[in-house]
């Protein structure tokens, strides 16, 4: 932890990288778990897809549904309060994120690129006029252009949005420190930003609970830990 601490300091342009890992400490589901809660009812491969928005709309709205209530049932934890206050203070220059759930805007961090888009509101699919994510909830998903309300996620046969992509791509390039928190790193194209971070010669650091396939490119790897843990004690440190 000395030595996270030391380069974060010692850091002009820090980035992090944020995965599921950081929003299951907010007791909200891993999008791939299937045994928590409400998750066994439905088969995310199968209905997170345009496939299902088209041809499977009722299932589709169900589970998009209880997506949007379990973030509205829950609340950014410790941790992103902690990277909301480095950032204010300078410490972090900008968050990249694979997560959905808007924790790191609601906790105050102002630089956030969203790789996978956000269930904090909705668009339409044909014209793209934004709406606010409880017209969904509520079964109202028909806009004024007659085309369909959906969530502002990107979906199994979608691509990343560009603008996404291209800013996630600047800000890794324009790191010397790059921090991952609870990212498999297994989902491409996401996995990418740490090894064009250190190819441009960032240091990385991982916190992961289980191993990932780029530890092995980090300078600092810490398995085992909770987030939120990892990041108090370096808040306290500080």
């Amino acid at each position: 932890m000395d030595n996270l601490k030391k380069l974060l300091h010692e850091s002009n342009y820090t980035v992090i990288f944020t995965g599921a890992g950081m929003s299951t400490e907010s007791n909200l589901p891993d999008f791939r778990s299937a045994s928590i809660g409400l998750w066994n009812k439905f088969d995310p491969s199968k209905l997170a897809t345009i496939d299902a928005m088209k041809n499977n709309r009722e299932e589709f709205r169900e589970f998009y549904t209880m997506r949007m209530k379990a973030i509205q049932n829950t609340k950014p934890h410790i941790g992103h309060h902690i990277l909301a206050t480095w950032e204010k203070n300078g410490l972090i220059k900008s968050i990249i994120t694979q997560n959905v759930d808007g924790f790191h805007q609601q906790a105050g961090n102002k630089k956030v690129v969203e790789l996978h888009g956000t269930l904090r509101h909705c668009h339409c699919h044909l014209c793209g006029k934004i709406y606010c994510n409880e017209r969904f909830i509520n079964n109202e998903t028909k806009c004024k252009c007659g085309g369909f309300i959906r969530p502002s996620v990107v979906l199994f046969g979608e691509n990343l949005p560009e603008e996404a992509l291209e800013m996630a791509e600047k800000e890794t390039k324009k790191s010397d420190l790059f921090i991952v928190l609870g990212s498999s790193l297994q989902v491409s194209p996401a996995n990418y930003f740490p090894s064009i971070a250190k190819r441009n010669g960032a240091r990385l650091v991982i916190v992961n609970m289980e191993p990932t396939p780029l530890d092995d490119q980090a300078d600092i790897v810490i398995h085992h830990r909770k987030i939120g843990d990892v990041l108090k004690e370096l808040n306290q440190r500080n």
